[in-house]
């Protein structure tokens, strides 16, 4: 069944929620018939259980870990999919100097902790030791054989930074291809929409208030485009009265700061949900330099002061 002009009277917006890839997915469909809604959700839910499936850290057997558990080994042999998925993340490392790095994987999850149990922080030395081991350089991938090889033992990569997006934006392939010509994926903030409202009207995202994530400071109208935000609002710890960010500069192994929230409008999921953590470790000039020499992408910055930054093509009023 494929929405036609005849069927808009009677449309109506459908969505449902679920827990993906540990974070909180929203599928929208806008349509004339509620059972082949349903059958367009159910689809792009299948096709981000398979991206959790094929790029996971939890089980053993994914792609992933066997990649990371043959690092400094021998190179492991993976999915085209999986395959491209890397070589693009080694191509947004060297657009952002490494402050978008997969392997930062290789940091210990008890470096950091932000489920509120931390105290006090890490040593310096400790972190600056163990971010040794992140260094995109060190993925070489053969073309020719698929073949995925990490240099160094104990090197890890993980898609936590590009894997969301990904999802986001093959789930809204799926349903397209399944005739849905108006929908959103939302991923916890990084979404895509594609189309218009059932009143024909352009999507409304909000752009969260850093300071209270419930409330929102600005809206943005759009259609086929996708908007991801970085902010240290997500997820940090308090220690000694000042707030440490989830986001974790690559190169020291420490948190970020400055910066609030980063929000990247683009016009796919992936690159929207990729660049959003680098130009909050670049910070706010070198950021929007970064942005402002890429086409069909922009960014909307709030500093740690609350001052509000855009890239050259924004205008907030």
């Amino acid at each position: 069944m494929v929405q036609t002009k005849n069927e808009t009277a009677s449309l109506a917006l459908y969505k449902r929620s679920l827990r993906l890839m540990g974070n909180r997915f929203e599928l929208s469909v806008v349509a004339g018939d509620e059972q082949w809604a349903n059958e367009c959700i159910d689809a792009g839910i299948v096709e981000i259980q398979r991206i959790e499936t094929l790029l996971t850290t939890f089980n053993n057997e994914s792609e992933t870990n066997q990649v990371n558990n043959s690092a400094g080994i021998t190179p492991v042999q993976v999915s085209k999919e999986t395959f491209e998925l890397i070589k693009r993340s080694v191509m947004i490392s060297n657009i952002t100097q490494g402050a978008f790095d997969i392997t930062y994987g290789s940091i210990d999850k008890g470096l950091w902790n932000f489920d509120g149990k931390m105290t006090k922080l890490p040593d310096p030395g400790t972190a600056k030791s163990m971010v040794g081991l992140i260094n995109y350089r060190n993925i070489i991938l053969n073309e020719q054989n698929l073949t995925v090889f990490l240099k160094e033992r104990g090197m890890r990569i993980g898609f936590g930074g590009i894997g969301k997006g990904y999802a986001a934006e093959r789930a809204k392939q799926v349903m397209k291809d399944k005739g849905v010509l108006n929908g959103v994926v939302n991923a916890s903030g990084d979404l895509t929409a594609w189309g218009s409202q059932p009143d024909g009207k352009k999507w409304s995202v909000g752009v969260a208030n850093p300071d209270a994530s419930h409330q929102i400071f600005s809206y943005l109208a759009i259609s086929d485009l996708a908007v991801a935000t970085s902010g240290n609002y997500e997820k940090f710890v308090i220690i000694d009265g000042k707030r440490y960010s989830h986001t974790i500069n690559p190169r020291t192994g420490m948190p970020v700061s400055g910066i609030k929230s980063v929000t990247i409008i683009a016009t796919n999921a992936e690159i929207a949900d990729a660049m959003a953590t680098p130009v909050t470790i670049m910070g706010v000039y070198a950021g929007l330099d970064l942005i402002n020499q890429m086409k069909d992408i922009e960014a909307i910055i709030i500093d740690d002061n609350d001052n509000l930054y855009t890239s050259n093509n924004i205008n907030i009023t």
